[in-house]
Parts: structure tokens; C-alpha cells; sequence
């Protein structure tokens, strides 16, 4: 299950909600989710981590990059090392693969995910086979800029309904219609975007 890279009581103060008016919990909780799932989208990465190890299969075939000491299989983020197991093979026959390493090196104690695994003086083979990867993929933790970026989106989604067409104003500086992107959610997303995606 998906989670909210922010959280409900920091979004009603933001909003100055009175924390104990239960009233708007569920329109909030509902711009909250479409806020971290539009980070999703824009990012193409998610951060919440699986509670439990999932199973993805991958092609070598496009996803190997040649590194001095072997080759690095690029795949989606890894954010623990918990229940990590490796296997190569096609169909209902597969071999466990060991001698690899976790890319980039430190990622998890850093707080970042695991995104490559390099098999040291080794291949992982053509097309023809497949690697399987079991890990509990996503982040460690949610960045504080993910946080960060998800409030400020969820609170601007909440506004919204009293926007029509996209337009706001006053009296004081007149009407203007709101930007298509938030620059300040972008300035916090753009160093998550994976190549590709934007």
C-alpha cells in the first residue's frame, strides 16, 4: 500500500486547522495522497518502502553498465538490505547469484537507496535470461524534501477548490492565474528525478 510522504497534522497546521477538528481529515488525507502520488509521477521513483519483500524480474539487456571491476545491473530502488536475494535464471529454473555488490556503496546507511548491483569480474548474461531480484524496494526513509514538497502541494490542492480555472487574486494586486508547476515543489523534486522522467 501506497504511503504520504507527509503528514496530517504538519498539513492542518500549515492550513491553519485547528488539530483536533476532525471535520476535514478525509479531504485532507485525500490531497495528501494525490500530492505524494504526483511526486510519483513527476519523479518516477516512489519512496515509501514495501513492507515485506516483493519479486521483480529484469533484462539484462539494457540495464548493464560495464564498470572497471565488472558489471553494474541498474534496478528500482532498494531501500533495505533485509530479506535481499539475487537469483538468475528463466522460467521455473533459477540459480542464486552471490559475489555481487550493493551500488552505490554506503547508500543505505546514507539514507539513499540501492540502485545498482555490481557483479565483481562477472556478467549477468544476455537476453535470454532473466535476473530476479526479491528486496523490500522504495527508500529507507522519506527525504525531507519529499516531505517538504508534498506539503506544500497538498496544501496548494487544498486551496485549489477556491480557485476557479485556475485563478486567484484580490483586491490589493488584482487576478492572476496560478502556474502550472509550483517552482519551489520543483526545486525540492528536481534532485529525485530519475533520467528520463520531467
Amino acid at each position: 500500500m501506497a504511503g504520504e510522504y507527509g503528514d496530517l497534522a504538519a498539513l492542518k497546521e500549515r492550513l491553519t486547522v485547528e488539530a483536533d477538528d476532525t471535520s476535514r481529515d478525509d479531504g485532507l488525507n485525500g490531497v495528501l495522497a494525490a500530492a505524494s502520488r504526483g511526486i510519483d509521477r513527476a519523479t518516477g521513483r516512489r519512496f515509501w518502502l514495501d513492507a515485506e519483500p516483493t519479486t521483480r524480474l529484469y533484462n539484462p539487456a539494457g540495464r548493464v553498465v560495464c564498470e572497471p571491476d565488472g558489471e553494474l545491473l541498474l534496478v528500482d530502488d532498494i531501500g533495505s538490505e533485509s530479506g535481499l536475494v539475487v537469483e538468475v535464471g528463466r522460467g521455473a529454473s533459477w540459480t542464486p547469484v552471490t559475489g555481487y555488490e550493493t551500488s552505490p556503496d554506503n547508500a543505505i546507511a546514507d539514507g539513499d537507496p540501492i540502485t545498482g548491483l555490481l557483479l565483481v569480474n562477472g556478467s549477468w548474461g544476455t537476453a535470454a535470461q532473466r535476473v530476479r531480484v526479491t528486496a523490500q524496494f522504495g527508500w529507507p526513509s522519506v527525504p525531507e524534501d519529499i516531505a517538504e514538497a508534498a506539503l506544500i502541494q497538498a496544501a496548494r490542492l487544498w486551496k485549489r477548490r477556491d480557485t476557479p480555472e485556475g485563478i486567484t487574486g484580490n483586491a490589493e494586486w488584482g487576478v492572476v492565474r496560478l502556474s502550472r508547476r509550483d517552482p519551489d515543489v520543483w526545486n525540492l523534486l528536481e534532485p529525485f528525478v530519475l533520467p528520463g522522467f520531467a
